[in-house]
């Protein structure tokens, strides 16, 4: 088989050798580029007459996909694959597999850890130190007994219901389906509505689809409770950027921010810069030394799995 991994995975060369040995000792053919493709000519060109695919979050097109007449598989180094064409792969007979579940702890600590640095103002108390300044007017709120909202109870939203429920907080929860093992946790489902006025802390952990863009706008801002902390660590576009900055202008909300509708650097006209009341992290939720080498061990093993005849993760 012709494999071949078209984009870095962010691990070392010499830790890719090591994924990449007992591929190579069954005779594959492996092949792997340090760089992105800059240009879709040159995607096609690595591409061209791959039986199996390795990528992370760059496109996938038909393009390259077609390059491939014998293509059977594609092993998705991430969650999402809505990068990917999908029927031009199905036309060809190929399946998809991801790395579902390998930045489940990244992505949930991010989220308690910018609840916490929005009550307890953390980059307040930094500026304020690093200006000569003190504790005064500074003081925050502890996260013990509070209640959170999580929407979207999968695998992320539950891990974070689960470190929530160490500060002894309070759990609420909305999502498109009942999952018993949420309920498990403590997580009681109510509706959109309650759970915004309901809620201190509302942390977003659902996928981005048609139901979900801009779920989070004017409206769900105002039924939140004054005071209220507002995390985001699932998909930019899931929160009207607009309507939120008005909200932390008004000082009704503060926020933790790690997504947005790009990937930062941010345009200097973007609705979040400059607004207070507000964290932001440049989409960090999944970066972690961690769970990047556990993302590309996922993706040889989804490889390995395929070829002994027992697929694992597909999506498609």
């Amino acid at each position: 088989m012709k494999i071949v991994l078209t984009e870095p995975l962010g691990i070392s060369k010499e830790k890719l050798d090591a994924l990449a040995a007992p591929l190579v000792r069954e005779g594959h053919s492996f092949m792997a580029y340090d760089a992105p493709a800059e240009t879709e000519a040159e995607l096609v060109r690595r591409c061209a007459g791959a039986d199996i695919l390795m990528i992370a979050n760059h496109r996938l097109p038909e393009s390259a996909i077609r390059a491939c007449p014998n293509l059977r598989f594609v092993s998705v180094a991430f969650v999402g694959y809505d990068h990917v064409d999908v029927k031009a792969c199905q036309s060809l007979g190929a399946r998809i597999a991801n790395t579902a579940g390998y930045c489940d702890d990244a992505v949930a600590e991010l989220a308690v850890g910018l609840a916490l640095a929005c009550l307890r103002r953390f980059a307040d108390c930094h500026r304020a130190v690093q200006s000569g300044g003190s504790s005064a007017g500074l003081r925050g709120f502890e996260l013990a007994g509070k209640t959170v909202g999580i929407i979207g109870t999968g695998a992320i939203g539950q891990r974070t219901a689960q470190l929530f429920s160490a500060f002894h907080c309070r759990l609420l929860g909305y999502s498109r389906h009942v999952r018993p093992e949420a309920e498990a946790l403590g997580i009681r489902y109510i509706s959109l509505a309650e759970l915004l006025r309901e809620s201190d802390i509302v942390s977003l952990h659902t996928p981005l689809t048609d139901e979900t863009r801009g779920l989070i706008g004017e409206e769900e801002l105002s039924l939140m409770k004054k005071g209220a902390v507002l995390v985001n660590t699932a998909r930019g576009p899931i929160v009207d950027s607009a309507a939120l900055a008005a909200a932390l202008r008004e000082g009704r909300l503060s926020a933790g921010i790690d997504v947005y509708e790009k990937d930062p650097p941010l345009a200097a006209d973007h609705p979040l810069m400059g607004v207070p009341n507000l964290i932001c992290t440049p989409h960090i939720g999944f970066n972690t030394v961690e769970s990047i080498e556990r993302r590309a061990a996922m993706a040889f093993e989804n490889v390995t799995a395929f070829l002994e005849g027992k697929p694992v993760r597909l999506v498609v």
